[in-house]
């Protein structure tokens, strides 16, 4: 190249030698700028493409909780069995939380302290422990010394309550309760022992023999004995003519039964708390006797000697 006048020197440009915002971005060769030539702070969050960093731009144990948004971290960036006992609050565990299970179950623990289920008994089965290191159980309760036996319900109507198949071998007494005795007429507690178990029949032997005592007295101060006696009689007798007019006043009995169930004769004791036939005088019986035959009776009737049951309940407990 031809020059006018003195050829220039030759030296490299210096940043005196260029002039304010002549070098555009063109004239900036791809890779020039290292990270040596970015100030601090320099890269602003514009300066920054949208998805451009990834997470091998990002220092370990960078990001804390304060720059997560609200609800963003989902079930997809929980890695499995992350969530510990620690980050659970107390009673943060709903039973719409808990996994379904069969109806009846009961968790327990095991012998290595491991939550089991408690499989469902049957009905009437009672939890059972089954001591130190094992899960309780459901099981038939033990029959015990006093078992209920028979219940004759509310008994609102019908002219007999027949209770079969209740005496057995298995028990050697049984207590006969009667709660607040109501007839549709004046009239005894009366009974007769059934033979037959379940599809149970009168015994019909007049070989009924008891003593009863009655003591009463009325309002007037007025207290009378009398004593109350059959032999061979057709039936057994526990109170006298109860009151039926008067819906607040009945007759309540205790009847206990030795070993009914043995081919020797009966014997039983009764105390029956009641209001007389005129509803004036109350009378404390106190007495018992002995069905005098040989045989293995099975159940009872109880009944007033005329009319209907209008209230009460009678219970049969056997004991050992």
């Amino acid at each position: 190249m031809s020059y006018i006048g003195k050829q220039p020197t030759k030296a490299p440009l210096t940043a005196s030698d260029i002039e304010d915002g002549i070098i555009t971005a063109a004239k900036i060769e791809d890779g020039a700028v290292v990270a040596a030539e970015i100030a601090s702070n320099a890269v602003t969050t514009a300066k920054i493409n949208a998805d451009a960093v990834t997470g091998a731009k990002i220092a370990d144990d960078a990001i804390n909780s304060e720059h997560y948004t609200d609800g963003s971290v989902d079930t997809a960036h929980i890695a499995d069995a992350n969530v510990t006992s620690d980050k659970i609050a107390d009673d943060a565990i709903t039973l719409a939380k808990m996994a379904s299970g069969t109806d009846g179950n009961i968790i327990s623990y095991d012998a290595s302290g491991n939550p089991v289920a408690v499989a469902t008994g049957t009905a009437g089965q009672i939890l059972t422990s089954a001591g130190a290191g094992a899960p309780p159980t459901f099981a038939t309760a033990s029959g015990g010394d006093v078992v209920l036996l028979a219940s004759s319900g509310n008994l609102t109507s019908g002219s007999r309550y027949n209770a079969d198949n209740v005496f057995s071998s298995t028990y050697k007494s049984y207590k006969i309760i009667g709660t607040n005795i109501r007839f549709s007429a004046d009239e005894p507690i009366a009974f007769v022992f059934r033979t037959g178990g379940g599809s149970g029949s009168d015994s019909t032997q007049s070989r009924y023999c008891y003593v009863n005592n009655r003591v009463e007295r009325n309002s007037g101060g007025t207290a009378s004995a009398l004593t109350v006696t059959d032999w061979n009689g057709s039936v057994g007798k526990i109170s006298q003519d109860i009151e039926s007019d008067d819906l607040n006043k009945m007759g309540s009995f205790e009847f206990q039964v030795f070993d009914p169930y043995a081919t020797r004769s009966t014997n039983w004791i009764n105390h029956t708390m009641q209001w007389d036939s005129t509803g004036s005088w109350i009378a404390n019986i106190m007495g018992g006797g002995t069905y005098n035959y040989e045989a293995a009776l099975t159940g009872i009737g109880i009944y007033p000697t005329s009319g209907n049951f209008v209230y009460g309940e009678i219970k049969i407990y056997g004991f050992k």
